[in-house]
């Protein structure tokens, strides 16, 4: 039986060792002539950019490269991407990398044919004027080709960009149902690089969408069947890719458990991504390691609201106490096994800004709308004090 594996929910998706050798022929069945690779600079050194670039020159598909992008990228590196994009005369693009190459290529798609669609398309936008994906209106833009290196952000199998706004320091969603890739190449052989404590905090990362998506107050029961599943896959795989990053099965169930993330958080996020997004906008720390470090502080925030679903979560696991206190215990205990800080202290935020992170937070109406629970500003601040001080209420030390 082949271990290449083809699945098309809600994209199409190449899935296994060697799916990276499906690109060129899919790029071609795409229409795709002359596409615009977009990665980060830390890509460029690395094996899979080699292998990516290699591929494209045996098949003889002519391509551009841009990497001119922050690890949180802002809106202006958009807009050079853009410029790019045009100049190279691109028709398309792929995107290689972890969740800022996807979001950027994505919002390059978008301006590249609606110079006014990072606005258009903002979220409280979208909510406003777009309540279905029928609503939206029809833009053409480029065709997509995702193909992940981390497996944390699940942004392959998302309709959304995250972009931030430097001169505010706030991050915005940015949305339309044409963001989606086209196709998607889940190659474990593309992660394989990954240092360990990326490895770690994109994991976690992919924990956190599951987790938060599954608490999410919406009805949304098929994205809550695929939040449980992902949970369990990580819980199978996360460690093991971690200490041994030749894994390949380790890594195919990781890359496979962060894209269903995308399908999960179809029903909704919560409080740790509304405080995540001001964090990273404002401190420029990694996305996955915000959210690792503040998700066991909002589950306890949440847990009048939750406890109930997470027992049937953590049976589910079969974790050995099956209820939220037992939950919350594997996830403190997964982070310590990781490496992950129990605190933001212990990575260079103080709460100097507490009142702001809080009305941020709030404000992030992507996240905070669906969180488990109604949180104010100042409950969000609390949150944040406390993640920085690594306090987590009602627990033992």
């Amino acid at each position: 039986m082949s271990s290449l594996h083809y699945w098309n929910y809600p994209t199409e998706i190449f899935c296994g060792p060697g799916a990276l050798d499906a690109l060129a022929e899919r790029c071609s069945l795409l229409g795709m002539r002359n596409p615009l690779l977009v990665t980060d600079p830390g890509m460029l050194a690395l094996e899979p950019l080699a292998l990516l670039k290699a591929h494209l020159s045996d098949t003889g598909l002519p391509f551009g490269l841009f990497s001119d992008i922050a690890s949180n990228p802002s809106m202006d590196d958009v807009r050079r991407g853009v410029a790019a994009f045009k100049a190279g005369n691109h028709d398309s693009l792929i995107a290689l990398g972890g969740g800022s190459a996807m979001d950027a290529a994505k919002g390059i798609s978008l301006a590249a044919i609606d110079a006014e669609g990072l606005e258009r398309f903002e979220w409280s936008q979208v909510i406003a004027h777009y309540p279905t994906l029928a609503d939206f209106p029809r833009l053409g833009l480029p065709r997509l080709v995702a193909l992940p290196t981390t497996a944390g952000t699940g942004s392959e199998l998302g309709r959304e960009a995250v972009l931030t706004q430097s001169e505010l320091n706030v991050k915005r969603v940015i949305s339309h149902p044409e963001l989606l890739p086209a196709c998607v190449i889940l190659d474990p052989v593309l992660t394989r690089g990954l240092p360990p404590t990326l490895t770690a905090a994109t994991g976690m990362d992919a924990l956190t969408h599951h987790i938060e998506a599954f608490c999410s107050p919406l009805y949304h029961p098929m994205s809550s069947g695929v939040a449980v599943e992902g949970v369990r896959l990580i819980q199978q795989h996360l460690v093991d890719a971690v200490s041994d990053g030749q894994n390949m099965a380790a890594r195919e169930g990781m890359l496979v458990a962060s894209a269903m993330a995308a399908v999960a958080f179809q029903k909704g996020l919560g409080g740790v991504h509304a405080l995540a997004h001001p964090l990273g906008a404002r401190y420029h720390k990694h996305h996955g390691l915000l959210n690792a470090i503040l998700l066991p502080y909002v589950l306890i925030a949440n847990q009048a609201a939750i406890s109930f679903d997470i027992a049937r979560l953590a049976r589910y696991l079969e974790l050995q106490q099956p209820d939220f206190n037992g939950f919350l215990d594997w996830v403190l205990d997964l982070r310590q096994r990781l490496g992950i800080p129990h605190s933001l202290q212990l990575i260079g935020i103080n709460d100097e800004a507490a009142s702001w992170v809080g009305e941020q937070a709030l404000a992030d109406i992507s996240s905070s709308d669906t969180n488990a629970c109604v949180l104010s500003a100042a409950d969000y601040s609390q949150i944040f004090r406390n993640a920085v001080h690594g306090v987590l209420p009602g627990v033992t030390p």
